[in-house]
């Protein structure tokens, strides 16, 4: 019984080790791939944030508007004038 267990547990065993030795191996470039991607923008959320960005100034454009409306008095669309960066 023993000279099963024996191997098997040598072979579990060097998996072990070896996962490690990769874990440790890759880790500089996956912490290198985690910087380079926390200070880039991809296009994709530079899109969203245009949209997003679109639709806060349309939602305050109509605030504007009906506020006005019920005032009885022109928009103030100043107001709503994007914010630069």
């Amino acid at each position: 019984m023993r000279l099963i267990l024996l191997p098997l547990l040598a072979f579990g065993a060097s998996g072990c080790v070896a996962k490690a030795a990769l874990d440790v191996a890759t880790l500089p470039v996956k912490a290198a791939s985690a910087g380079i991607d926390a200070v880039t923008t991809t296009q994709a959320e530079a899109d969203r944030r245009r949209g997003r960005e679109i639709r806060l100034q349309e939602e305050c454009l109509g605030k504007a508007e009906r506020r006005a409306r019920k005032a009885g008095r022109e928009p103030d669309y100043e107001s709503c004038a994007p914010k630069p960066r």
